[in-house]
């Protein structure tokens, strides 16, 4: 695919993808006892990991979100930072964060099982809008069961059904963006008119899970619509990536299955009538740097040794599905047999293929997921992380990377001063932005408006005000 590692790249003309994960205090399971890692949750941490993310070049920023807090693990919520518990609603603080920074996108997370297509539609446009281009909506099916008390269901609703209401969701939201034409508001004062009434769309979409009229109260936004991110996995969830998603997040920890990934999910896409390269596929990349092997080993020895084996365990039971009691077995023993769970069902079996493939005790596995929940880990040099990110990128594992700082600001401070150098140095990263959107940066087109990812469109096409 090159000359030789570290050489400029020669077979793909396009260059690395990279986002910003802000996670909390950071993605190590105790990130928040390291001296590294901020003390508290204030806004102005917030706004200095996007700062920083921009200076760097970063296409954008993402933020995941939890809707609860873990009372299933209580005890053990009470000593981590990655309880359910979270200073900030992720459109309320990209709209703060769109303020301070002028190019790097900004991508939050909005659950399609516990929000309403229109209120989710309305949202990504405004911040689109406010952002001049710079939003995108990670759409997520919430795999977590403590949110659904919050939200009217007695118990967490079935995997199928999730994915099921997401596609109808994701084609709703893309519907209503498209509610006006990208000229339809002509706002002349001499005649007095405001918007040309037969460049807006009623939607009038009827369907198993929503009935929802619109029009969106909203012009186009000026990306016409803001980018789609997607997350899942599991069969259902790369159908649904397939279609609709312009942008995948998804967890692999061996080049083998991210190329197998990538294939299968490009092949989808043709599938469903769309050009693979419509499709930005990024893996979670978990990196430790320092000047030498040593330095970066022992980074990551320090938050290893910071873990208490009740967080761990709870960390391990909620990736394996929350389907047994793990502090039932031997903490160094193997991982029992786990029944079919109904949250996170891909990521249960990624954890059952890691523990059987490295024959790894229950401690030795959780220790390995405080790290990264199963994303790939690169724990070295500079180069070495160079390395890696581009074997993946020239082999077609990947696209690009969401980058998950192991503490904050100190993990992404080390990636900013010692990777992105050595990145741009191999010309596989921008020196400066180029664009000003989202979309530019990702190398996607700006959708004509009803130019609609799935087959729904024929259905909202002509029905304009009044029909």
């Amino acid at each position: 695919m090159s000359e030789k590692r570290g050489a400029k790249i020669l077979a793909r003309r396009d260059q690395i993808k990279l986002g910003a994960f802000l996670y909390l205090t950071g993605h190590h399971l105790a990130a928040w006892r390291h001296p590294d890692t901020w003390a508290g949750d204030q806004l102005e941490h917030y706004t200095e990991f996007a700062r920083m993310a921009e200076a760097a070049k970063f296409d954008a920023v993402f933020i995941a979100d939890i809707a609860a807090v873990r009372l299933d693990k209580a005890e053990a919520a009470a000593h981590s930072a990655h309880s359910g518990v979270s200073h900030f609603e992720p459109l309320t603080l990209l709209s703060v964060l769109a303020a301070v920074t002028n190019c790097i996108g900004l991508v939050g997370t909005a659950s399609t099982t516990f929000n309403d297509p229109y209120n989710v539609a309305r949202q990504f446009a405004s911040l689109d809008h406010i952002s001049n281009g710079r939003a995108g909506w990670n759409a997520v099916t919430s795999s977590d069961p403590n949110a659904a008390p919050n939200f009217g269901h007695a118990e967490h609703v079935q995997h199928a059904d999730r994915y099921k209401r997401a596609e109808e969701f994701a084609d709703v939201v893309a519907g209503l963006w498209d509610s006006f034409d990208d000229d339809a508001f002509v706002r002349d004062r001499a005649s007095g008119s405001y918007y040309d009434q037969s460049k807006m769309r009623v939607l009038n979409h009827a369907g198993d899970f929503f009935q929802v009229r619109g029009p969106l109260n909203t012009p186009r936004s000026p990306q016409g619509r803001p980018v789609m991110v997607q997350a899942g996995s599991s069969d259902a969830g790369k159908d649904l990536a397939a279609r609709t998603a312009e942008v995948v997040f998804t967890v692999q920890s061996t080049l083998a299955s991210a190329k197998d990934f990538y294939a299968d999910l490009k092949s989808r896409a043709q599938s469903f009538g769309r050009s693979p390269d419509a499709i930005k596929i990024l893996p979670g990349l978990f990196p430790v740097v320092g000047e030498s092997v040593s330095e970066a080993e022992e980074k990551l020895e320090e938050l290893q040794d910071l873990i208490l084996p009740i967080v761990g365990l709870s960390l391990l039971e909620g990736l394996a599905g929350r389907t047994v009691r793990l502090a039932d077995y031997p903490i160094d023993g193997p991982l029992p047999d786990l029944p079919l769970t109904n949250n996170q069902v891909s990521r249960q079996a990624l954890v059952v293929e890691l523990a059987r493939r490295e024959n790894l005790s229950i401690r030795q596995l959780y220790k390995r997921l405080a790290a990264s929940r199963g994303h790939l880990t690169v724990v070295g040099t500079a180069s070495q992380v160079a390395d890696e990110m581009q074997a993946w990128f020239e082999e077609f594992g990947a696209d690009g990377f969401n980058v998950m700082p192991a503490t904050i600001p100190g993990g992404l401070r080390d990636f900013c001063h010692l990777v992105i150098p050595e990145l741009q140095r191999r010309g596989l990263f921008r020196h400066d932005y180029s664009g000003r959107t989202l979309r530019h940066h990702l190398g996607l087109k700006r959708p004509d408006a009803m130019d609609m990812l799935s087959p729904l469109a024929p259905a909202h096409r002509g029905l304009l005000a009044g029909q």
